[in-house]
């Protein structure tokens, strides 16, 4: 799934690791997110939207529109 999390993430100066930590999830989880490789669980995209105070739809592309 598209997303902005790689972007949101560096606007902050954040690493993956920091990313993580905020999340509750390894900075692999992180970098497979923020590479595509894995979509979000939808718990998890709600936590990253919160985190960043954005909307999900802003930061999570929807695949179906």
């Amino acid at each position: 799934m598209k997303n902005k999390l790689k972007l949101l993430r560096v606007e902050r100066n954040w690493t993956q690791e920091q990313l993580g930590q905020a999340l509750g999830v390894s900075r692999q989880a992180v970098n497979a997110l923020e590479t595509e490789k894995h979509d979000p669980s939808l718990d998890l995209a709600y936590r990253i939207a919160a985190l960043f105070e954005r909307p999900v739809e802003e930061v999570f592309e929807n695949p179906h529109a």
